[in-house]
């Protein structure tokens, strides 16, 4: 409930509420969610609203607000509906991440990285090995320490947008050398927000290919045996 408290309170503190074609959205800008992309779901008379302060279900009269994930229970396990319509929204940012491809692709990772961040830098120093072991990592900026309005937010989106990030990223992480010039968050901030719609709190944090949120560093061995412990048990369905 805190995210849709959030907005609430957001609502409440602002006073505005952007006018909205279709009557649901109106509802849902009332408390705060605006920005709401609807599409249906499985279940008849609900849809999916997805906001930048995460994903809920919302009944087609306007009436009923669910807060939480929705699994779909096949022949070949529980599948969670709420990380596949994520995954989309994050999907959405490939080009605007900063990407590290394995030689020998098997698997993808995304990244939620703080260049202030100690164990960030662990994490980005095992970079190479990553790759060797076939994991392609997809960095996405998450200023986790000092938000979104500081100094290192307009870092990060510096190199996010560098004319080289791979290189700019690696002289931020690897030598300490950060771009002079700053500038205002915009890539940054849409990748923040979409962290936090992940129930991103710290960094690295992980997200794998099927949606599933790790927290923390994970050394390269151990997360190629969670990423493989993770398609096997998909594959076992």
């Amino acid at each position: 409930m805190k995210k849709l408290l959030g907005a609430m309170m957001c609502f409440v503190l602002t006073g505005t509420a952007l006018a909205q074609e279709n009557p649901l959205q109106q509802k849902l800008a009332q408390i705060g969610l605006t920005q709401v992309k609807l599409s249906p779901t499985p279940i008849k008379g609900l849809q999916v609203a997805s906001t930048e302060r995460g994903i809920f279900y919302v009944s087609e009269d306007g009436e009923y607000l669910i807060d939480g994930k929705m699994y779909q229970l096949t022949s070949q396990g529980a599948v969670n509906l709420t990380n596949q319509v994520l995954m989309q929204k994050l999907n959405a940012f490939a080009k605007e991440m900063i990407v590290f491809p394995a030689k020998n692709e098997k698997y993808v990772v995304n990244v939620f990285l703080d260049t202030s961040c100690y164990y960030c830098h662990l994490m980005f120093a095992q970079t190479e090995k990553y790759n060797e072991l076939g994991i392609t990592v997809r960095y996405l900026a998450f200023p986790a320490r000092s938000g979104i309005h500081s100094e290192s937010a307009q870092q990060m989106e510096a190199i996010w947008t560098a004319e080289n990030p791979n290189y700019a990223l690696q002289q931020a992480e690897n030598e300490k050398i950060y771009p002079s010039q700053l500038k205002q968050p915009k890539v940054v901030k849409a990748q923040y927000l979409l962290g936090e719609q992940f129930g991103v709190r710290g960094t690295p944090a992980i997200v794998t290919a099927s949606g599933e949120l790790l927290n923390g560093y994970i050394k390269p061995d151990a997360l190629l045996h969670m990423l493989e412990m993770e398609q096997r048990e998909k594959n076992s369905h």
